[in-house]
């Protein structure tokens, strides 16, 4: 047998689940449509002649819900998409045929988890913090770690602990911890596939400014053609100091959509 990955797998694996579990009532953008989750038929309300029965199920969600993936349509500057595709035009038909969320190919990739807390030394960052520069910075030298072109890079504020909490988590008057403009260059400039944090717009939310601004998405989205992922939960990787592993992510290929709920895994040798 020639093919390594192959080898490894049957070596043995471990993967550490980074995707958020979909309930009704989890906490979301209030600019996004909620998730919803029925069983239009039950156990019984049908009862072939042999006995047997089935259940099914019915979802509703916005594609930015939970754990997702924002897609290069997500976000315009100035009415222009990446790469100066007017946002309007781009839209054929309902839908984002070049910039949809089915153009972007399943990930297996470097991940890199750049633990933020753990460099302040303190359980998670206050609301409406700021990641600067020097904190990443700071935490690649702390971790021994080099950001290398196409990497996956996920920024841990331990925001994601409010997750249960529900609206303590979207932020509100606290604010939410993220990384600014400068912080999204400083990726950009290091060529990243993509970007994820443990909050529910990846970037810093000012208190009490809600999502008026978002310039790491500018940045990030519109300007460098990089993904981003939000609402991830880090804490596992914290725990077991996994600074870098083998990142999968696969979005469900929505033709045409702006983003796709997610379960992204960290995979590592056993």
């Amino acid at each position: 047998m020639s093919d390594q990955l192959l080898r490894a797998v049957q070596g043995g694996v471990r993967a550490v689940d980074l995707g958020r579990q979909l309930r009704v009532g989890m906490p979301q953008s209030p600019n996004h449509p909620q998730f919803w989750h029925t069983l239009p038929r039950r156990h019984g309300d049908v009862t072939r002649a042999d006995g047997g029965s089935a259940a099914n199920d019915m979802i509703t969600t916005g594609t930015h819900v939970g754990t997702h993936i924002d897609a290069l349509a997500h976000v315009s500057h100035d009415g222009k998409l990446h790469g100066g595709a007017d946002a309007g035009q781009s839209c054929l038909g309902g839908k984002y045929v070049e910039h949809g969320v089915h153009t972007i190919e399943p990930m297996i990739r470097r991940g890199v988890l750049l633990d933020i807390p753990r460099l302040l030394g303190v359980g998670r960052c206050e609301g409406g913090y700021e990641i600067t520069v020097d904190d990443l910075q700071s935490a690649c030298a702390a971790e021994k770690i080099e950001i290398e072109r196409g990497d996956v890079v996920l920024i841990r504020s331990g925001w994601g602990q409010l997750f249960a909490e529900g609206s303590p988590y979207v932020g509100g008057p606290s604010g939410v911890p993220g990384v600014g403009e400068a912080g999204a260059q400083w990726l950009a400039d290091r060529g990243v596939h993509a970007a994820g944090a443990d909050t529910i717009a990846f970037e810093r939310l000012a208190p009490g400014g809600g999502h008026a601004l978002l310039p790491a998405h500018r940045v990030l989205l519109v300007e460098s053609g990089i993904y981003i992922i939000e609402a991830l939960d880090l804490e596992e990787l914290s725990q077991q100091e996994l600074f870098e592993f083998t990142f999968v992510l696969v979005p469900l290929n929505i033709f045409g959509a702006t983003g796709s709920p997610v379960r992204p895994l960290a995979v590592t040798s056993a």
